[in-house]
């Protein structure tokens, strides 16, 4: 455990990438509070990750501070993966020259 001297700003730790119970511990050590939104049993949450936070880290707040800590992202703020891995039916049109030439078929059909 960091013990910070007894000063009335503190610089806010980085938290983000962190497990629950240990950005707990590293707000503590820092002389911060933390708070939850998304999580109302945060003090009972241990390995969800923290994906944002505010105030950033090392921003001058008095001692105390609340700093605010989400586990989730928000709307818009990505979560969503790098989108569908799966191959797409129909295939996309093969580019190039391939796209002008005629259909595949017997050049010397016969009509009747």
């Amino acid at each position: 455990m960091h013990i910070t001297p007894k000063t009335p700003e503190v610089r806010v730790p980085k938290l983000v990438g962190l497990m629950a119970m240990d950005a707990r511990e590293e707000a503590e050590a820092h002389g911060v509070l933390l708070a939850a939104p998304d999580r109302p049993d945060f003090h009972l949450t241990v390995v969800d990750y923290v994906v944002r936070q505010y105030p950033l880290p090392g921003v001058e707040v008095p001692r105390g501070a609340v700093v605010t800590v989400w586990f989730d992202l928000g709307e818009g703020e990505g979560g969503g993966g790098a989108g569908v891995r799966e191959p797409r039916i129909p295939n996309p049109p093969r580019g190039g020259m391939q796209r002008e030439l005629d259909a595949a078929g017997d050049a010397f059909e016969v009509i009747h």
